[in-house]
């Protein structure tokens, strides 16, 4: 064997660790990440996500690609959160769900240990919206209605399990009349049948409300914060209509597998911060109907998610909600 080739079959290995040590060693992030979301485009988890993934991708130089994943309430999407390999190339859009209701209401078997979260990105009301064929004219008209129609009215949500779906069964107990539940695959075509009078009434996300309220398509009467919202300052809470303590905002927050290094949760807040620091993300997230609210830090967004989720649980199992 001619030596100079066996010399280079010597120092093959080396070669290959050596290079394999350098791609290693490259600095988050050098290729793409996609960021799962459990929603249907169009919706308002669709626009934080992707409001967030343009500017993000500016500040961390590479792109962070929206792969919307619906279905069974987002869990499918948590999953597949859940099972990324830790190495920040695959993150998620979450809520306080993945930290209480997924487990009550779907019985899943990931935990809020399960992931590692980076922080709080948004937060917003639900826009309670009746179909314009109705007659009643605010809230207090409208539950004044219900209760004297028990079984009549009928409601339409994004999906099982979500925030409108558990705001329309927080809304039941709160009247106390029994109401049915329409679940549809998105907040478009749920809002959609309300303008249609398929259905009487959602409590859905602003991105899906608010061009059809405007229009007069359906009818807008109250929004679910515990003070007016500047995404809607015209519309009167729920409290004010006549329901005291209804409260039922949400929040979209940056997630990421269990074992997340510290580092790469450290670019990923940082890269945060700057996206929400700037007008254009802020105005662009109102228009879209959510605030943007980002976390003091890692672990301060970790306590209140776990907070959050509790209490979210909490409001379920005492209203004896139960999915369709």
């Amino acid at each position: 064997m001619d030596r100079r080739h066996f010399n280079r079959l010597l120092a093959a290995p080396a070669l290959w660790a050596a290079t394999g040590a350098q791609a290693q060693a490259r600095p988050y992030p050098s290729s793409q990440i996609r960021m799962i979301i459990g929603y249907t485009p169009g919706g308002a988890a669709d626009f934080a996500a992707r409001i967030y993934a343009e500017s993000m991708s500016r500040h961390l130089g590479q792109n962070i690609v929206v792969e919307n994943r619906p279905g069974a309430g987002s869990t499918l999407a948590s999953q597949l959160i859940m099972a990324a390999q830790p190495d920040g190339y695959t993150v998620g859009l979450g809520t306080a769900a993945i930290y209480g209701i997924d487990q009550y209401l779907y019985k899943v078997k990931y935990t809020p240990a399960d992931f590692t979260p980076v922080t709080q990105l948004t937060s917003s009301p639900l826009i309670l919206a009746i179909s314009p064929q109705l007659k009643a004219r605010n809230l207090a008209e409208f539950v004044a209605y219900a209760k004297a129609n028990p079984g009549v009215l009928n409601y339409s949500s994004s999906g099982n399990g979500g925030s409108p779906h558990t705001a329309g069964m927080l809304f039941e107990k709160a009247v106390g009349v029994p109401m049915t539940h329409v679940p549809f695959k998105g907040g478009a075509p749920a809002l959609l049948a309300v303008a249609q009078g398929d259905v009487h009434f959602s409590f859905g996300t602003a991105p899906s409300v608010l061009p059809m309220g405007r229009k007069g398509l359906v009818r807008m009467l109250a929004v679910t914060s515990e003070k007016r919202s500047n995404i809607a300052p015209d519309l009167p809470t729920a409290i004010e209509g006549g329901l005291p303590g209804f409260v039922d905002t949400f929040w979209f927050g940056l997630f990421g597998p269990a074992r997340l290094p510290r580092e790469i949760v450290d670019k990923l807040y940082a890269a945060a911060i700057k996206a929400s620091s700037e007008t254009e993300v802020r105005d662009r997230l109102l228009t879209s109907g959510a605030e943007a609210a980002v976390s003091a830090s890692p672990a301060a967004f970790h306590a209140f998610a776990l907070e959050d989720g509790k209490a979210s649980r909490e409001r379920v199992e005492a209203a004896k909600i139960k999915l369709d």
